[in-house]
């Protein structure tokens, strides 16, 4: 799902129209329709935040980065498991080679997945709140849905961190950063080798 389809979702469930979901954000109702629809795309960290405050949920769902929050109620079963810290993905290793790994971390995500935690590098992706030296934990996968976080090898060089849009014949991928200096990158499939590594579903707001 996009962040759109995350917010329609979630005023529906809490039977809001349009208008009342903008009142209680402080934006008109033609705003809520344009960011449901995908007109608008790169939110505002705040217009995020009061968002997810009127529907009850997280920014990091509503960009999503995680799953759905449960309610109160449910006491999930949540075991904790390591899983390696990866400095950098370099061209030409294994995903977990010893090279890339500069320790551990735990996790209490589950569901059958495989994980990894990147650390991350640079200001490419600080709107969504993904800071230098933060850590981000990944769900090890080899596709993604368009207008997920994802880390993804291209061209055999490091690993990077972007929202990925893909067609038939090119792949999109987007900065959400506040400093303009960071473009979308776009490449052709017939020239450009692009693999994804990973889905991101946490961040670590952590140094």
């Amino acid at each position: 799902m996009t962040t759109g389809q995350r917010i329609k979702a979630l005023r529906l469930a809490k039977n809001l129209s349009q208008q009342e979901l903008g009142a209680l954000v402080g934006v008109k109702k033609a705003a809520i329709h344009k960011y449901e629809s995908g007109i608008v795309v790169n939110l505002k960290r705040a217009t995020v935040e009061r968002l997810a405050r009127a529907l009850d949920t997280t920014p990091a769902y509503l960009l999503g980065l995680e799953s759905a929050p449960l309610p109160p109620e449910a006491l999930p079963y949540t075991p904790t498991h390591r899983i390696p810290i990866l400095g950098r993905i370099a061209a030409g290793l294994p995903i977990y080679a010893e090279q890339n790994i500069e320790g551990y971390t735990y996790t209490d995500l589950n569901g059958n997945g495989e994980y990894f935690a990147l650390r991350i590098t640079g200001d490419s992706m600080n709107a969504l709140g993904i800071n230098d030296g933060y850590l981000i934990i990944v769900r090890r996968q080899d596709e993604v849905e368009n207008g997920e976080v994802a880390v993804v090898l291209v061209d055999g060089e490091d690993a990077t961190v972007k929202r990925f849009y893909t067609t038939d014949s090119t792949v999109t991928l987007m900065p959400q950063s506040t400093n303009p200096i960071h473009q979308p990158q776009i490449y052709d499939l017939h020239k450009t080798s692009i693999k994804v590594l990973g889905k991101v579903v946490k961040v670590e707001f952590m140094l």
